[in-house]
């Protein structure tokens, strides 16, 4: 039976995002000529990532860098712009694309470095590249359910690897263009960490309201972009027809109870141009208010909508109205909506 899952929210704000942005600049010129082997054989142009995906540099941690270091240095500061302490944190909740192993959770790393109290919850949520939102919609349940009073939402993603075990695969010979599309995906990947702190709105009447919003799947389409640190492989035309259908659809049943027409602002997962346009043209948005980072951080996975959202929020005014929003690989889409 097709719908959407709808969440309320009642007593619940966020009251900070932070961001680390990695350090080292990788552009798309720089893959052009790694690749330059391949695309001469495949007859491939330069520029693809540019004129296709609109990616002209994505970001990387080097070597001195780690994903779940920069992700501590995102949640500390998260939680002393929250006015919080680490001690009041009751969970948190991992959201990272990126792990170094099976188990255990990325999240106990977290709990550790952040030196938060044995008595707050923590464990991962994946779900590709939707987990921030997912995360904060479950914190924000089971603090209006009076089970915890704050939360911490942290993701770190680390494209290093995948980057390079992309270009030399693409550069083996054998490899031919469809291979090489099927791949393309994996060069607008980027690095960075984010992290946010949800609490009770009547504690904190500046934090920013949220309000709630919907969920849909269309789990039929699983195997349309499948990946891990050996590579990210994407049937692209597919994946994007399928994303859009399962946008539409969920942005049209939510009319009735939600009104995001007229929002100021849509915080959007940052895949690609085309997918940025065509999903703005398919609701009729006002693409003045749909802000993009991907041309510069490149696809970021899961910390994508809260980088944005940071990068955001200084031009964002009390009682502006914002949406969060993306599509995940399996595929899902969510929406969020807040009373900035």
């Amino acid at each position: 039976m097709d719908g959407n899952a709808t969440t309320t929210h009642s007593n619940v704000a966020l009251l900070s995002v932070a961001t680390t942005i990695a350090p080292q600049v990788t552009t798309s010129e720089q893959i052009d000529a790694q690749l330059a082997p391949a695309l001469k054989r495949l007859r491939l142009p330069k520029g693809l990532l540019q004129r296709v995906a609109g990616v002209y540099e994505r970001r990387n941690w080097g070597p001195d860098r780690s994903f779940d270091e920069a992700a501590i240095d995102a949640g500390r500061r998260a939680i002393a712009e929250a006015g919080i302490t680490a001690d009041d944190i009751g969970l948190i909740i991992n959201t990272s694309v990126t792990r170094p192993h099976l188990e255990p959770s990325v999240a106990v790393r977290l709990h550790h470095g952040l030196g938060l109290p044995s008595s707050a919850l923590n464990f991962d949520i994946a779900n590709a590249c939707l987990g921030f939102v997912n995360g904060m919609s479950l914190a924000s349940s089971l603090i209006d359910s009076g089970q915890i009073r704050y939360a911490l939402i942290i993701d770190g993603e680390d494209a290093d690897e995948v980057q390079r075990n992309t270009i030399t695969r693409l550069l083996r010979d054998g490899i031919k263009r469809k291979d090489f599309m099927s791949e393309f995906a994996s060069l607008t990947l980027g690095s960075g960490a984010a992290a946010a702190v949800i609490g009770p709105a009547d504690a904190h009447p500046k934090g920013h309201r949220i309000l709630g919003g919907v969920t849909r799947a269309a789990t039929q389409f699983n195997a349309l972009c499948v990946g891990s640190v050996e590579g990210m492989f994407t049937d692209a035309k597919a994946l994007l027809k399928g994303g859009l259908d399962l946008v539409v659809s969920a942005w049209q049943e939510a009319l009735p109870h939600w009104s995001w027409k007229d929002m100021d602002r849509y915080i959007t997962h940052q895949v690609s141009r085309i997918h940025t346009e065509s999903f703005v043209k398919a609701v009729g948005l006002d693409a003045s208010r749909v802000p993009t980072t991907y041309p510069t951080l490149g696809n970021v996975g899961p910390a994508s909508i809260p980088i944005t959202l940071a990068q955001e929020a200084p031009t964002l005014t009390p009682g502006d109205r914002v949406l969060l929003m993306g599509v995940g690989s399996g595929i899902n889409t969510a929406m969020l909506e807040l009373a900035w």
